[in-house]
């Protein structure tokens, strides 16, 4: 429990590091103490991960929901709207998870290819050495790439220092009148976040979230 919710994180040294940057700053003054979530379940979230690729928060939490809705198993007695449990990886290790969420083809392979990867190595997902470590560990995996790979580290592994750079969100919150940087340029920016630079995404994505939208 103390690792779901990050109770052992130091809000001091996270402030201390973080407001340095400028914009940085004004977010953490605004949410002082931000956590970064855990995962109750690793094997669900890089699913996640993979449904979310190069699409919406709210595009891949309705794959998300399909995808138990297909694969799951029904709950006896639901409780509330939750009727299902979130497959398990010998559930979708064969799955046509493409077809029955209508998505390409390559992101379902990768969701097989997970499941795959877990059947084959339960400790898929225990602690890694180094972040280097568990990016590595996870794009050798087909289908998953730099960002899902830094987002599981952050999630699932808890890696203070994971970074989805490419993330749109994270380059969106830090957009100017001058545009949006690269993720070059965020990557060269978040050199000054080390070693807390997912929580600075914690602080990024939170300021998205509340950013005026075109209609």
């Amino acid at each position: 429990m103390r690792r779901l919710f990050d109770c052992d994180a130091d809000p001091a040294a996270i402030t201390a590091c973080l407001s340095r940057d400028p914009v940085l700053a004004g977010l953490v003054a605004a949410r002082p103490g931000l956590r970064l979530p855990g995962a109750w379940d690793p094997f669900e979230t890089g699913c996640r991960a993979i449904l979310g690729q190069q699409i919406s928060v709210s595009a891949a939490i309705r794959l998300a929901a399909k995808l138990v809705a297909a694969f799951g198993t029904k709950l006896p007695e639901p409780a509330g709207t939750l009727t299902h449990v979130f497959p398990m990886p010998a559930q979708l290790v064969e799955a046509d998870v493409a077809l029955a969420l209508n998505m390409p083809r390559a992101r379902g392979a990768a969701i097989r290819a997970l499941a795959a990867a877990v059947l084959a190595d339960p400790d898929l997902f225990a602690p890694a050495g180094t972040l280097e470590d568990a990016v590595l560990r996870f794009t050798a995996i087909r289908g998953i790439g730099p960002w899902t790979a830094q987002y599981v580290a952050m999630r699932a592994l808890k890696l203070p220092d994971a970074l989805p750079v490419g993330d749109v969100g994270l380059l969106r919150a830090l957009e100017t009148a001058t545009g949006r940087p690269s993720p070059a340029a965020l990557l060269a920016r978040a050199e000054a976040w080390r070693p807390f630079r997912a929580y600075a995404a914690q602080h990024l994505w939170a300021a998205d979230e509340v950013l005026p939208r075109e209609e």
